[in-house]
């Protein structure tokens, strides 16, 4: 897993430097900045727009009693579209606006919890099912030793 990461950290800048370099010399230095800020600026909209719906999903599922596991996930993967918009270059923009689209969002949290990626249930696979954590069970008692005169 470390080596995927430091493989990721490496390689993700030097595509985006790769591609800025290239679109530079199409259509400018200054256009080019202008582009990636630009678009930083529209991710960061359409973020706060997406993450104010998303908040909302998650408070009416809450309250009709529903465990809010799709918007909880979809949050998650907000704030990594967030981090994506944020971070200059265009590779990762295009990236972050993938993950601003509601309907791939969810499929791939659907295609995740499919694939055993996420797990969405309670620990241990639900009730009747040894989880090796804490059991609660229900039933009456009484103290003996209350009993005596």
């Amino acid at each position: 897993m470390f080596r995927l990461f430091l493989l990721l950290f490496i390689a993700i800048p030097l595509i985006e430097i790769y591609f800025l370099i290239q679109i530079g010399e199409v259509i400018g230095a200054w256009p080019t900045i202008l582009l990636v800020v630009l678009t930083a600026v529209i991710g960061v909209g359409l973020l706060r727009w997406q993450g104010f719906s998303t908040l909302m999903r998650f408070q009416t599922e809450l309250a009709r009693g529903q465990v809010p596991a799709l918007p909880m996930f979809e949050g998650l993967l907000l704030v990594v579209a967030g981090a994506l918009l944020l971070t200059p270059g265009f590779v990762t923009d295009a990236v972050g606006f993938i993950l601003l689209i509601p309907p791939l969002r969810q499929g791939m949290i659907r295609w995740a919890i499919q694939r055993g990626v996420i797990r969405t249930g309670p620990p241990g696979g639900g009730p009747g099912q040894s989880g090796g954590g804490p059991r609660t069970i229900e039933g009456e008692f009484q103290r003996r030793d209350d009993d005596r005169p």
